[in-house]
């Protein structure tokens, strides 16, 4: 029998005893290190997306526990799972109210509406929302949701009902991912009538702890502290302002200044000399990510297994982490981080072997001088300090097996944008786990569904996809971890992709924050801290 009830309970009571009211709140800025390409969370996958839009102005049904991986009630106070595991019914959190802006005034609070307009918006191409404003919503669509979810239903003001067409074993964690950010129904109305269905990408409302006051591309993004917010204890700071700075030495000199409280991504050689500062803080934690190589198995000559198989045997992993990660980086041989549960840590790495890897495309006839892209990301991520340093290194790596690398760049969302449509021969790329659930990799990545957008290997193998497809239909973890594993060794032996490193995450902090928690989805939230 498969039965679930979450027991109501008050969130964040207790939590930060000692710490400052909402009425001693104050300012607080963070050193950003990019623009976000929007504010409507389901429309992007990148965490510098989700820290500007779902961690500050959204809540969803579900949420995750700061600083960790539980689930715990969001909008929805409770649920409960019927006993075949494809019937969810969720009891909403009455009071809450959505933002009131000078561009939007709610005339209800937050309820049924809210969740069948933010979903049916993602399920339904015909919707009068999305037509008005076309739009694709990738993690939703990558992990299968819009095939899954067979209908919506609201019951009542404050209940709703999902029924799934299959078990999905992890539908409690997507749900509180940021892509499930809960919109406002009334607020698309207006825009619909206004005619200015696109705002709801520039001009958010929602119900989370900041109201969006106002962005200035590569500048900075403004909100205010949600005074009405369902969870005041949460709200400590009255200006949260996004300095958008894009250079990792520029972010460090302004936190050492004081001219910004929080940052994000130091590079390796500044780590120890902001350790050593007594004006700050140095949380840090072992990544829950991975940094990789993608092979476009479209692309000629990579769509042959011989020659993944050498460029992945040439390249100088030890070298590119000394180099690259410094202290902070670990090497990784699977297509998901150790800390994963359902890890299979008997995988291992092909032996770096240059002069096999020539004899493998000498008889893949693989011609010397032939001319491959490289692509390499224009920022810093937490799985990749300096994807350019790496990218040279490899090119001088598969250089000495006669291939002519020409290093690519673009700005952050064009990249994005240009990889999903497969224009790369190889990539730089890297991913940090959204939901705890093995599925967030080895789905989300790495299956079929996901050609288009975040499997940028363009790789579609029916065995593999067959075995995450199963692993994620049943509920018993002994069985889904036994699929999984098979699903790595197929992954392993096909080469997609090359893992290079985990990196474990350093949190710059000025002293003067408190309660500030790493989190291990690579997100920035601002609910609950407080700062001196």
């Amino acid at each position: 029998m498969l039965k679930h009830a979450v027991i109501p309970f008050l969130l964040g009571a207790g939590l930060l005893s000692g710490a400052p009211s909402a009425l001693a709140a104050s300012n607080l800025v963070f050193c950003s290190e990019g623009s976000p390409a929007g504010f409507d969370p389901g429309q992007y996958t990148t965490g510098t997306d989700f820290d500007a839009s779902a961690e500050t102005v959204f809540n969803r049904l579900t949420q995750f526990e700061r600083g960790g991986t539980a689930v715990i009630p969001g909008l929805a106070t409770k649920w409960e799972v019927s006993d075949d595991g494809k019937t969810y019914t969720f009891h909403l959190r009455e009071g809450v109210k959505f933002h009131t802006t000078d561009y939007f005034k709610p005339t209800r609070n937050f309820n049924a509406d809210d969740v069948l307009f933010t979903f049916n918006r993602m399920l339904d191409k015909d919707h009068p929302f999305r037509k008005a404003y076309p739009t694709e919503f990738p993690y939703f669509t990558d992990m299968g949701m819009d095939k899954n979810i067979a209908k919506l239903e609201k019951l009542d003001e404050q209940t709703v009902k999902f029924t799934l067409n299959e078990v999905d074993a992890a539908f409690i964690q997507n749900l509180a991912m940021s892509f499930a950010s809960i919109q406002s129904a009334e607020y698309a109305d207006q825009l619909l009538k206004d005619g200015k269905a696109a705002d709801i990408n520039q001009k958010p409302i929602g119900t989370g702890p900041f109201v969006f006051s106002k962005y200035q591309k590569d500048a900075q993004i403004r909100f205010k502290g949600n005074k009405d917010y369902w969870q005041p204890d949460d709200v400590k700071i009255d200006n949260l302002i996004f300095a958008i700075t894009t250079d990792a030495s520029v972010r460090m000199q302004k936190l050492k200044k004081n001219e910004c409280q929080v940052t994000l991504f130091p590079r390796p050689a500044d780590i120890q000399p902001l350790k050593q500062d007594p004006k700050l803080q140095m949380p840090q934690q072992a990544g829950f990510n991975l940094g990789y190589i993608a092979y476009n198995t479209q692309h000629p000559p990579f769509d042959r297994l011989e020659v993944r198989q050498a460029m992945d045997m040439a390249v100088n992993k030890q070298a590119i982490i000394q180099a690259v990660y410094q202290d902070s980086g670990q090497l990784a041989v699977n297509a998901m981080p150790p800390t994963q549960w359902s890890y299979d840590d008997s995988i291992k790495d092909a032996p770096f072997d240059p002069e096999k890897a020539k004899q493998l495309l000498q008889q893949a006839g693989v011609k010397p001088g032939t001319e491959i892209t490289l692509w390499a990301m224009p920022v810093q991520r937490p799985y990749n300090p300096n994807a350019k340093l790496m990218a040279e290194m490899l090119q001088a790596d598969w250089s000495k097996l006669g291939f002519k690398v020409r290093i690519v760049s673009y700005e952050w969302g064009e990249y994005l944008k240009r990889m999903k449509s497969g224009e790369h021969d190889i990539a730089l790329i890297g991913w940090t786990g959204d939901n705890g659930d093995p599925d967030n990799w080895l789905g989300t990545l790495y299956n079929c569904d996901a050609i288009g957008s975040n499997n940028y290997s363009q790789w579609c193998d029916p065995q593999y996809d067959s075995l995450v497809k199963q692993a994620k239909q049943v509920t018993d973890r002994a069985q889904r971890t036994a699929l999984y594993q098979q699903a790595q060794q197929r992954l392993k032996q096909q080469v997609p992709i090359t893992p290079v490193a985990h990196s474990t995450v350093n949190q710059p902090l000025s002293i003067k924050v408190s309660e500030f928690k790493v989190s291990p989805f690579g997100r920035n939230v601002f609910s609950g801290v407080s700062v001196d």
